[in-house]
């Protein structure tokens, strides 16, 4: 394996320790500062930093982290540049990302769920409290520590202010962001996204969170889209043989994931709220696996 160049040297303060992980956009250094300890460095990746957009993203990814204060969002500490490298500085949680413990883990317990769900929901409540949509709600975008079940939310590089004009947004008209797997069918079009589009991607976590499958199955991203567009997503019961939901779980994930913004609950607690009261129910989903799971489940409805 090739050494990382910058691993073990030291930027802005900050000695850079080892590589931990690698995006689309920006290499995360595990570091340590004097004064704030042990830190995420994430650096700009080279091939964007002529980008005047990936720049301002990443800059823009600084000002609306440092704009959401909340137990279940990571903290964003420090940001500039230096050798000529773009850098912004985060807290370091313990865990993992979301998505590796749900690929081991995939389906989860109810109980379990409703905790994941409700902690993300808060976390970007306080976004959208803030005029902020996260716009990329994915496993990927989630720190979640199994000993304590405590989920951290990361990455608004590609978020939005609520207020953004069509000259504000970084985002050419006829071309969306985010993570097509996770995107509301709304944002497919490019257009300003509301509040409503992360409930939509919190809504498709839950769904793969219950059934360790999403709600679209498709070959290649052409055929995503046409089925974001047109195919309204698998029923919730039909994700997975193995398991059967009550017909109120299967509500609340499908209104959460309904096509149309206003279809929705109001916000994304309200949504959390709502999965969280009837996964408590009786034998609601998830418990077991196989017959015993299905069986639980009808005796659930």
């Amino acid at each position: 394996m090739t050494r990382d160049a910058l691993v073990g040297t030291a930027l802005a303060g900050y000695t850079l320790l080892d590589r931990v992980g690698e995006g689309g956009t920006a290499t995360v250094y595990r570091a340590t500062h004097p004064t704030h300890g042990t830190v995420a460095f994430k650096v700009l990746r080279e091939k964007l930093r002529a980008d005047k957009t990936a720049v301002a993203r990443f800059v823009r990814e600084w000002g609306f982290g440092a704009k959401v204060t909340h137990p279940n969002v990571i903290r964003t500490i420090d940001a500039g540049e230096a050798n000529g490298l773009p850098y912004l500085v985060l807290e370091w949680a313990p865990g993992e990302l979301l998505e590796h413990y749900l690929r081991q883990n995939a389906p989860l317990p109810p109980d379990e769920v409703a905790s994941i769900v409700q902690q993300i929901a808060r976390a970007v409540g306080a976004a959208h409290a803030a005029g902020i949509v996260h716009r990329d709600l994915k496993p990927d975008n989630c720190i979640y520590d199994p000993e304590t079940q405590t989920v951290r939310l990361l990455d608004f590089g590609i978020a939005t202010a609520t207020n953004a004009t069509a000259d504000q947004r970084l985002t050419r008209a006829g071309f969306f962001v985010g993570t097509l797997m996770y995107v509301a069918p709304e944002a497919l079009s490019g257009e300003i996204v509301t509040p409503a589009a992360d409930q939509y991607s919190l809504a498709t976590m839950a769904y793969q969170l219950l059934t360790g499958s999403l709600p679209y199955a498709a070959k290649n991203p052409r055929e995503m889209f046409a089925q974001l567009v047109k195919t309204p997503p698998t029923p919730l019961n039909k994700a997975n043989p193995d398991l059967i939901f009550t017909d109120a779980v299967e509500a609340v994930v499908m209104k959460g994931l309904a096509r149309k913004p206003d279809d929705r609950y109001p916000d994304t607690v309200s949504f959390a709220t709502a999965l969280s009261e009837v996964l408590a129910t009786p034998f609601p989903a998830n418990t077991g696996g196989g017959l015993l799971s299905k069986m639980k489940g009808l005796f659930g409805r």
